[in-house]
C-alpha cells in the first residue's frame, strides 16, 4: 500500500507542474524565453521610417519629346539645334533667244517653244538653308510639271543641266543651251556648286550664241 500513497503523491505533485505551466502560458503572454520558464512578453514589430525620395516633376508638352523634359535649361540650350536659316528667291526660266533664231531651232522642237518664250514666269520661292541652285531649279519644276533633264559630272562636282521643257543644248544650233543667271552675273561653275541666299534673283535662259546674247559671254570663257 505504501507504494500506493508515494504514486498518488507523485500524481498529484505532476497535476500541480503542468497546472502551473498552463497558467504561466496563457497568462504570460508567450512561450518560454531564452532565460528560463518565464514567458517573455511579445515585443512590438519595429518600424523604420525611410524618408521619401524628393519628387521630380517634369512637365511634358506636345513641343516637347521626355528626353528634352529631363534636361537641365543649361542642357537644353545646349542642343537646341541652330536656326535652319534659308529664305526667298525669285527664279524664272525664259527661251525667248531661239525666238530670234528660229531658223537654228530643229524643226521638231520649234512647237515647244511658247509665244513669249517665258516657260516659268517669275515666281518667288522660299529655300531651306544650304540649297543649291540646283535644288531650286529640281524643285521648282517637279511641282510645276516642267520636263528637266541633267546629268552630274564628278570632273566638276557640278551638275549640268541638259534639257528644260524638252528644249536641250544643240538644240538651237552647236552654240545653244542653258545657263543661269544670279543677280545679273552668270557664275562660271556649275549651278549646284552656287549656295542660295535670301532675296536672289536666280534666271534660267536660253543662248543661241554661247551667252553673248543673254549678256554672259564672258561665263564661256571671253
Amino acid at each position: 500500500m505504501k507504494w500506493l500513497k508515494q504514486r498518488k503523491k507523485w500524481l498529484v505533485i505532476g497535476l500541480v507542474l503542468l497546472a502551473a505551466l498552463a497558467f504561466a502560458y496563457w497568462y504570460g503572454g508567450g512561450a518560454p524565453d531564452s532565460r528560463g520558464w518565464g514567458m517573455a512578453p511579445e515585443q512590438p514589430a519595429r518600424q523604420t521610417e525611410i524618408p521619401a525620395a524628393e519628387e521630380s516633376i517634369a512637365e511634358i508638352t506636345p513641343e516637347t519629346t521626355p528626353d528634352e523634359a529631363e534636361q537641365t535649361p543649361d542642357e537644353a540650350a545646349e542642343a537646341e539645334p541652330a536656326p535652319a536659316g534659308g529664305g526667298t528667291c525669285t527664279i524664272s526660266i525664259s527661251c525667248a533667244t531661239i525666238l530670234d533664231n528660229m531658223e537654228l531651232c530643229d524643226p521638231a522642237k520649234q512647237e515647244l517653244v511658247p509665244a513669249d518664250g517665258v516657260i516659268l514666269a517669275a515666281t518667288a520661292v522660299q529655300f531651306t538653308a544650304g540649297e543649291s541652285a540646283f535644288d531650286l531649279l529640281l524643285r521648282v519644276c517637279q511641282s510645276n510639271g516642267i520636263h528637266m533633264e541633267y546629268v552630274n559630272t564628278p570632273m566638276y562636282d557640278a551638275a549640268y543641266i541638259e534639257g528644260i521643257a524638252n528644249l536641250y543644248e544643240f538644240d538651237a544650233g552647236e552654240l545653244s543651251g542653258w545657263m543661269y543667271q544670279v543677280n545679273g552675273w552668270f557664275p562660271n561653275y556649275g549651278c549646284s556648286r552656287y549656295q542660295l541666299a535670301d532675296g536672289d534673283v536666280i534666271k534660267w535662259v536660253y543662248t543661241c550664241d554661247l551667252g553673248y546674247d543673254v549678256g554672259g559671254g564672258y561665263a564661256a570663257g571671253e
